[in-house]
């Protein structure tokens, strides 16, 4: 799903970006409700930031990656984490392109995003190439998205991609 966000596109910088695990859900300005089994995973753009909320049998899990005034904690390039039955694996990566090849990632990416049922994409009113794009799937039990955060005005791509599952069960041995 492609969407025109309805606000500014503001002076926003990719090294402004922070992530947190386990926040609240804060205000989105566009949402795509999922059921991908039986997990329940909602994605949330929060203009130049996301947030993906899932809930499955097990628990609950909260990603949020903005420009959160106050946060400590930078995007980081990995992390991995266990909490109650699951696992959680995150990764950044960010991607500087010059002008033209910014824009042909940028068409690229809404495409892809744009035709896909699981996907979730905003574009701000007269910047076509700064968008924000989350895409969901479950694949061998675990829940998987992937995100892209664009900034044209530096020709930087922020990708990130995560994992959450249950933890595999330690053999006795």
């Amino acid at each position: 799903m492609l969407t025109t966000l309805e606000t500014a596109y503001t002076d926003t910088r990719s090294s402004d970006l922070a992530w947190a695990l386990g926040r609240e859900p804060l205000p989105a300005l566009a949402v795509l409700d999922l059921q991908l089994d039986d997990a329940r995973v909602q994605l949330r753009l929060l203009g130049a930031s996301h947030q993906v909320l899932l809930e499955e049998e097990g628990g609950s899990c909260s990603e949020t990656v903005a420009c959160m005034p106050g946060s400590s904690t930078p995007l980081p390039l990995g992390v991995a984490k266990q909490f109650g039955d699951w696992e959680y694996e995150f990764a950044a990566h960010v991607e500087t392109l010059s002008r033209g090849s910014f824009a042909g990632r940028a068409q690229e990416l809404l495409a892809l995003v744009a035709e896909h049922p699981h996907g979730l994409a905003g574009t701000f009113p007269g910047s076509p190439h700064a968008f924000t794009a989350l895409l969901a799937q479950r694949r061998q039990g675990q829940v998987r998205w992937r995100t892209w955060h664009a900034y044209p005005q530096e020709g930087r791509l922020v990708a990130t991609r995560t994992r959450v599952g249950v933890r595999a069960p330690v053999a006795a041995g």
